[in-house]
């Protein structure tokens, strides 16, 4: 990628964090990123060229693998805290405002997969991780899926909230929230 190249998928994904995806123009991306608008079309073919082309960058894809989540010492509390981390470290509300500025009938069924990535990781990571602490006997049997999809909820719901509205819901910081969240998830699941 050339610098101006750059330029152009950089403008186009603050624009489509603010605006969306459908009500942002390669007129809006030239201007923002300095550029004719011909330039545009000289370097990508289309406004949805430039957005498939910035998600392959490492800049706009976050850092999650099943590598992410093996850290574990198999114990609910200390584990859980680590999955919760290292979730809200790659999932920003930067992340989450690109996301729901993608959600277009124009683009959303070459998107989506990428979109799901990094849930199905976490969902999958997750669920494996409750089987194992079922065969630990330190969980009751349950759904480890649906229990999966709780944690994950609650981890992206609060991302969510705070790329929505920042701190005017609550103040209630990352850490704070990871440690009670954490803590009231895991009085619930664990066996005693």
């Amino acid at each position: 990628m050339d610098d101006t190249q750059w330029k152009i998928m950089n403008a186009a994904i603050e624009l489509i964090k603010k605006k969306g995806y459908s009500a942002t123009t390669t007129k809006d991306i030239a201007n923002l990123a300095k550029v004719n608008e011909c330039t545009i079309f000289r370097k990508f073919k289309s406004k949805k060229d430039i957005v498939l082309c910035a998600l392959n960058e490492k800049k706009w894809e976050p850092h999650i693998s099943f590598d992410t989540f093996e850290q574990c010492v198999w114990e609910l509390k200390p584990d859980l805290k680590m999955f919760a981390s290292k979730y809200l470290e790659n999932v920003t509300s930067e992340l989450v405002k690109l996301s729901i500025g993608l959600r277009a009938p124009q683009i959303y069924e070459d998107i989506a997969p990428k979109i799901m990535e990094i849930p199905e990781i976490f969902k999958k990571s997750l669920q494996k991780y409750f089987e194992k602490m079922y065969e630990k006997n330190k969980i009751a049997d349950t759904n480890f899926e649906c229990l999966a999809l709780m944690f994950l909820s609650m981890n992206f719901g609060f991302i969510f909230l705070k790329a929505s509205f920042e701190n005017k819901l609550t103040s209630i910081e990352k850490q704070e929230y990871i440690d009670k969240s954490v803590d009231i998830f895991v009085s619930g699941i664990e066996k005693i």
